[in-house]
C-alpha cells in the first residue's frame, strides 16, 4: 500500500511529539500508539479517523457478553464475536501488505498480521473487562486470558481459535526448532508490542528498497521510544545516505561513531570513514 499522501511536515512533527509523550507515559495506551503510528504512515488518517477507530473498538467491546465467566469463556466469546461474526483473521497474503501493520486499516479490512489482530483482540477485550494480554511467542503473536495457572491462549490470526498446549508448542517449534519455554508465555508489555510492530514494518520495507521512506519513519519512531538499541542510529544514517541526504546521514554516522568509540574503536573508525565518504558524495 502506498498511502494517498504522506503527512505534512507539521502533521508529522505533531504526531511524533504525541507518540513520544504517550510512549513515555506511566501507562502507555497501545491503541493510541498504534493509531499515531498509522498517522505517520498514512497522511489521510486525521483526528476524525483516529477517533473513529477508537469508537469502533468501543462498539465491538459493547457487543461482548457481560462477564461471560473465566478465561476460556472470555476467549470463546472473543472468537465468536471477532473471528466468526466479524470475520477478523489473517492469511499469508497479509504479510505482503503494509496496511496489515496499521491498526486503522486492520479495523477497516478485518485482515492483518498476527500482532495487529492481537491488538484488536486485546483492545476490545480490555474495554469489556477481560483479563487479557499479548503473548509474544517467537514468530507468532497470540493473546492470553487469565493468570498463569489458568491461562488460555487464542490465535487471532486464525479467528481467535483457542489453542491447546500442543498447538502452542507446535507454533514455537515451527518458528525456532526449539521447544516451548514457559518464559515465552508471560504477558507482553505494550512498548514491547510496539517494538515488534515497528520491527515488522522495517522488515517489510527492507525487502522493498524503493520504500526506504517507510523504513526511515519506522526507525525514527523506534528512536522515540524510551529504550532502543544504539545501532538504530546507524540504521537511520544508512537510510539517509541511501535517500541522498548525505550531510544528514554523515552527521548521524559521526554521532553513532562517538557512541561506540568507548567500547569498539575499530568500528568507530570504520563508521567515521563512511561519514567521510557520504560527505564526499556532495562533490
Amino acid at each position: 500500500m502506498r498511502p494517498p499522501y504522506p503527512p505534512s511536515p507539521e502533521r508529522s512533527a505533531e504526531v511524533r511529539h504525541r507518540f513520544a509523550e504517550e510512549a513515555r507515559s506511566e501507562r502507555p495506551d497501545l491503541s493510541a500508539l498504534c493509531l499515531l503510528l498509522g498517522a505517520e504512515a498514512d497522511g489521510s488518517l486525521d483526528e476524525a479517523g483516529m477517533d473513529a477507530a477508537q469508537m469502533e473498538l468501543d462498539r465491538l467491546a459493547g457487543q461482548l457478553p457481560y462477564r461471560p465467566g473465566g478465561p476460556l469463556a472470555w476467549a470463546t466469546a472473543l472468537h465468536h464475536l471477532l473471528g466468526v461474526r466479524c470475520e477478523f483473521h489473517g492469511s499469508a497474503a497479509d504479510y505482503r501488505r503494509l496496511e496489515s501493520s496499521l491498526l486503522h486499516e486492520v479495523l477497516r479490512r478485518r485482515r492483518g498480521l498476527p500482532i495487529l489482530l492481537s491488538v484488536v483482540w486485546m483492545e476490545v477485550a480490555r474495554r469489556a473487562g477481560a483479563p487479557v494480554y499479548g503473548v509474544a511467542l517467537p514468530g507468532h503473536f497470540v493473546v492470553g486470558f487469565g493468570a498463569a495457572g489458568e491461562q488460555v491462549l487464542a490465535d487471532p490470526f486464525e479467528g481467535g481459535r483457542v489453542l491447546t498446549g500442543t498447538d502452542a508448542e507446535l507454533l514455537v517449534v515451527g518458528a525456532t526448532g526449539a521447544p516451548l519455554d514457559p518464559g515465552m508465555l508471560v504477558p507482553a508489555d505494550p512498548l514491547d508490542v510496539l517494538v515488534r510492530i515497528l520491527n515488522n514494518i522495517r522488515a517489510w520495507a527492507t525487502a522493498r528498497p524503493e520504500r526506504s521512506d517507510v523504513a526511515l519513519w519506522a526507525v525514527e519512531l523506534s528512536l522515540l521510544l524510551p529504550s532502543h538499541p544504539a545501532r538504530l542510529r546507524y540504521e537511520r544514517a544508512q537510510l539517509l545516505v541511501q535517500r541522498g541526504e548525505f550531510l544528514a546521514g554523515a552527521a548521524e554516522l559521526e554521532a553513532y561513531a562517538e557512541v561506540v568509540a568507548g567500547v569498539d574503536e575499530p568500528t568507530a573508525q570504520r563508521v567515521r570513514r563512511q561519514a567521510h565518504t557520504a560527505r564526499s558524495m556532495l562533490n
